[in-house]
């Protein structure tokens, strides 16, 4: 399955009564909370001396990346055109790779 297979799929679940405003605002409240539970997971093997619970940060990690199609799926944009503009950047950022250097001496 592609990225865009993905994100197509995926959002045959979305609610079709949303207009476009609220399901980028639905998007982005989601990603944040998916995000705090998938932190949660981690605190708890950090912190708290739990096991990493690896099935549990995948499903949420899942949770991520329907938000993230939803979001994408707000702005009109195929999920790989962001995630393919994302590398561009990075490429451009670190060349050669992550340098400590260069990411403290950061040019935006």
């Amino acid at each position: 399955m592609t990225i865009n297979e993905y994100q197509q799929l995926a959002m045959t679940t979305l609610n079709p009564e949303l207009e476009r405003k609220d399901v980028l605002i639905n998007s982005v409240m989601g990603l944040c909370g998916e995000s705090g539970e998938a932190i949660d997971i981690v605190k708890k093997w950090l912190a708290q001396g739990h096991e990493l619970d690896r099935a549990h940060l995948a499903d949420e990690l899942g949770d991520i990346a329907w938000y993230l199609a939803e979001a994408a799926t707000a702005l009109d944009m195929p999920l790989e055109k962001i995630l393919q503009a994302n590398i561009d950047k990075l490429r451009k950022r670190y060349p050669d790779g992550f340098d400590v250097q260069k990411s403290i001496d950061r040019k935006e």
